[in-house]
């Protein structure tokens, strides 16, 4: 009895803690100018603004522990891709990070291995139209993803699901093929869309060499196969460096803002 009681509370916190997230769009508007609210969610963002108002860098982080304040660790990023491209950058706390809502959709974190909401087309569908959005509200012609670990999968997902969303596309510590380590019906990722990829969109994949999550592997396949597809993709190795930080490496903002520059 005193288990299922305990167990009781537990699902009463869970819940409070879940509606208290939950945000009107009048609440949202109320926060300030660094919430948006789209697709129904009220998300948080950091953006570091430059007089550059053609296209527009957007930082979407991978997975994290439900609740992780992730602006804290992306804002600094922003503010350096800002100052590396020339181009005004956005980092965007996905909904259940930082001060983002939770209306739809939890954490990508709450979502169990089976089901990883990353390989979801709803939400996918979501982020597409978080990033048009982003795409109004600055008035960005072009839209330059740089996406990590669950962030990169979404954005080479996205890449072939809305071809036209996309500009440029950097993916950093991607899975792009998720049927080969989990079988669940109904999930998608790149390789299901790859034969719809602009030929204009430019993708560079980047990996690390020791990088245990998403293994080295991984993306030279893709690489490979989106070679041979005709794709305008690019490869690069970050030699020593693990799967966390790989998108704020160095080598990896090098590449950016060559790509950007060109």
């Amino acid at each position: 009895m005193k288990n299922l009681i305990k167990v009781l509370l537990i699902i009463a916190v869970s819940i409070v803690a879940l509606n208290a997230a939950k945000i009107t769009e009048t609440q949202c508007v109320k926060k300030g100018k660094n919430f948006i609210f789209a697709s129904g969610e009220c998300l948080q963002f950091y953006v570091a603004l430059t007089d550059n108002t053609n296209s527009l860098n957007i930082i979407i982080p991978g997975t994290w522990k439900a609740g992780t304040n992730i602006l804290a660790r992306y804002a600094p990023f922003a503010e350096d891709l800002a100052l590396q491209t020339d181009i005004s950058t956005i980092s965007i706390a996905l909904p259940g990070y930082s001060g983002s809502s939770t209306n739809n959709f939890l954490a990508l974190s709450h979502n169990s291995k089976t089901n990883p909401q990353a390989a979801s087309k709803r939400y996918l569908l979501f982020l597409a139209n978080v990033i048009n959005a982003f795409k109004q509200k600055y008035h960005a012609k072009k839209i330059n993803y740089i996406g990590h670990s669950a962030g990169a999968m979404m954005g080479a997902t996205l890449a072939g699901l809305k071809p036209n969303l996309i500009s440029n596309l950097f993916c950093a510590g991607g899975i792009y093929d998720i049927h080969k380590k989990n079988k669940t019906k109904g999930l998608v990722s790149a390789i299901d869309y790859i034969n719809s990829i602009s030929k204009t969109t430019k993708i560079v994949l980047i990996y690390g060499t020791k990088d245990t999550i998403s293994k080295p592997k991984l993306t030279k396949d893709f690489y490979k196969l989106a070679k041979s597809k005709g794709l305008d993709v690019s490869i690069v190795k970050v030699k020593g460096s693990k799967h966390l930080g790989l998108d704020m490496s160095d080598k990896s903002i090098e590449a950016i803002s060559e790509t950007l520059s060109n």
